[in-house]
C-alpha cells in the first residue's frame, strides 16, 4: 500500500471517530460549540459587515480618481473609500429615522389622546347598560355596599405591601443589571466586529493573496480550481441579491411615496420608508411593513387604512410581477418556487437572517448543482430542451425563414456581382 493511500485511510479514520465522539457526547460538544461561537461571534459579525460593504467600498474605489498617476492619491483611496462608505452608510440610517420616528410619535399622540374619550364612551355606556337592566345595578350596588374599609387588616396588608416591594425592588435592581450587561455586551461585540470589517477591509488584497498562497501550498490546481468557482458563484449571487433588493427596495418605496400622495393618504412618507425598508426581505417584508403602516393610519381614518391597504396589493402585484424579475429574479437566477422555499426555510432555522441568506444560498446551490447536470448531460451526449417543444419548433421555423433569406440575398448579390464583371 503507498504512503499516499495510508494518509488517506488515516485521514478518514479519524474522520470517523471524530463524528463517533460528537455523537456520543453530544451535549458536550454542543456546549463546546456554543462556547466557540460565542467568542467568534464579534469577528462573524465583523466578516458579514465587511461584505456588505465591500460591495459600496469596491463601487467608490472604481470612481476615485480611477485613471491617476499620483501616488499619493492612490495611497489615499482605500481608507477615503472606507469612510466614505461608513458615511454614506449613517447618512441613509439617518435619513430613515428623521423620516419614521417624527411620524411614528405624531401617531401615538394621537392614539393617547383618543385613549381617554374612548374610555369615557365605554363607562357611559356600561352605565347607560346598567339602568336598562336594574338587576344588575342591584348586584352592582350590593357588592359596593359589603365592601368595608374599616374591617380590613392594615398591619397584614402593610407587611405584604414592603415584602413585595422588597422583592420587587430587588427583581427590578437584578433586572436593570441584566440589561445594562447585555447591552454593554452587544455594544462591545458591535464595536470589536466594526473594527475587525475596517481592518479586513483595509486589508482584503493583502488577505486574498494570502488565500491564495495557502491554497497552492496546500492543495491540487483541481481542487483550488472547484473551490474557487464556488465561492466566485456564491460572491456574484450575493452581491447581485443584496444589490437587486436595495435597488427593489428603493423603487417600491419610491412609488408607494407617489401613489399614498396621489390618494391623499395620512403618513406618506413613513409608510413609504417602513414599506421600503421591510421590503429588503423577501415576500413577506413588505406586508410587514403594510401591516404597521396600516394601523398608524387607522388611527386616524380607518377608511383611509383599507384604501392604503388595497393600494399596496395591487402595487405588490405589479412589483411582483414586472420590477423584482428585472431587478432581483434575473440577477439570481432562481425560480420562483425556490425563492419561496429558501424564505420559509431561512425563516424556520434563522429568522429575519435566515430570510435574507436563503435566497442567495439556495441560488448558488442552484446554480452550481443545474451547472453540474449540463456538463454531465453534454459529457453522456444527451439533447438538453431548455425551452418549450412548441417554442423550440416555432423557434426552428424563424431561423430557418431568417437563414433561407439570407441565403437568397447572397445569391443575388452574387449574381449582380457576375454580371457586372461581365
Amino acid at each position: 500500500m503507498e504512503k499516499k493511500e495510508i494518509k488517506r485511510y488515516a485521514i478518514i479514520s479519524l474522520f470517523i471517530i471524530g463524528i463517533c465522539l460528537a455523537v456520543k457526547n453530544f451535549g458536550l460538544f454542543a456546549k463546546l460549540i456554543g462556547v466557540i461561537y460565542a467568542a467568534i461571534y464579534p469577528l462573524i459579525l465583523g466578516a458579514v459587515i465587511a461584505y456588505i460593504f465591500n460591495i459600496i467600498l469596491s463601487g467608490l474605489e472604481k470612481r476615485y480618481f480611477p485613471k491617476t498617476q499620483s501616488v499619493g492619491i492612490k495611497k489615499a483611496r482605500r481608507p477615503i473609500c472606507i469612510v466614505l462608505s461608513f458615511l454614506i452608510v449613517l447618512a441613509i440610517i439617518a435619513l430613515i429615522l428623521k423620516i419614521v420616528i417624527p411620524e411614528l410619535i405624531g401617531a401615538f399622540k394621537l392614539i393617547f389622546n383618543e385613549i381617554p374619550p374612548l374610555i369615557d364612551k365605554i363607562s357611559n355606556y356600561a352605565f347607560k347598560m346598567l339602568e336598562e337592566y336594574p338587576d344588575i345595578q342591584k348586584e352592582a350596588m350590593a357588592l359596593y355596599n359589603e365592601f368595608d374599609v374599616k374591617s380590613l387588616d392594615w398591619a397584614n396588608i402593610t407587611e405584604k405591601a414592603a415584602g413585595f416591594l422588597k422583592t420587587g425592588v430587588m427583581g427590578i435592581i437584578s433586572s436593570a443589571v441584566g440589561i445594562v450587561g447585555s447591552v454593554a455586551g452587544t455594544a462591545t461585540n458591535v464595536v470589536i466586529a466594526v473594527i475587525f470589517a475596517i481592518y479586513l477591509l483595509a486589508r482584503k488584497d493583502k488577505l486574498h493573496n494570502d488565500i491564495n498562497r495557502f491554497q497552492n501550498v496546500l492543495f491540487k490546481d483541481t481542487t483550488n480550481q472547484k473551490v474557487n468557482k464556488v465561492f466566485k458563484t456564491a460572491d456574484d449571487t450575493f452581491k447581485s441579491f443584496f444589490v437587486g433588493q436595495f435597488v427593489e427596495a428603493i423603487i417600491l418605496g419610491c412609488f408607494c411615496f407617489i401613489g399614498m400622495k396621489i390618494l391623499q393618504l395620512p403618513y406618506a412618507a413613513m409608510s413609504a420608508v417602513l414599506v421600503g425598508v421591510t421590503s429588503l426581505i423577501p415576500i413577506v417584508g413588505a406586508f410587514l411593513g403594510a401591516g404597521i403602516s396600516a394601523f398608524i393610519i387607522c388611527t386616524e381614518n380607518p377608511m383611509q387604512a383599507l384604501i392604503f391597504i388595497v393600494f399596496l396589493l395591487i402595487l405588490q402585484q405589479l412589483e411582483g410581477n414586472i420590477v423584482y424579475p428585472k431587478v432581483v429574479g434575473n440577477s439570481v437566477g432562481l425560480p420562483g418556487i425556490w425563492v419561496l422555499a429558501a424564505v420559509t426555510v431561512g425563516a424556520g432555522l434563522g429568522g429575519i437572517v435566515g430570510m435574507l441568506i436563503g435566497v442567495p444560498l439556495t441560488a448558488t446551490a442552484y446554480k452550481l448543482l443545474f451547472e453540474y447536470l449540463s456538463n454531465k448531460e453534454k459529457a453522456l451526449g444527451i439533447e438538453i430542451i431548455e425551452e418549450n417543444p412548441v417554442e423550440k419548433k416555432k423557434n426552428s421555423i424563424i431561423n430557418k425563414k431568417q437563414n433561407n433569406s439570407k441565403q437568397a440575398k447572397s445569391q443575388a448579390k452574387a449574381k449582380t456581382n457576375n454580371k457586372s464583371k461581365k
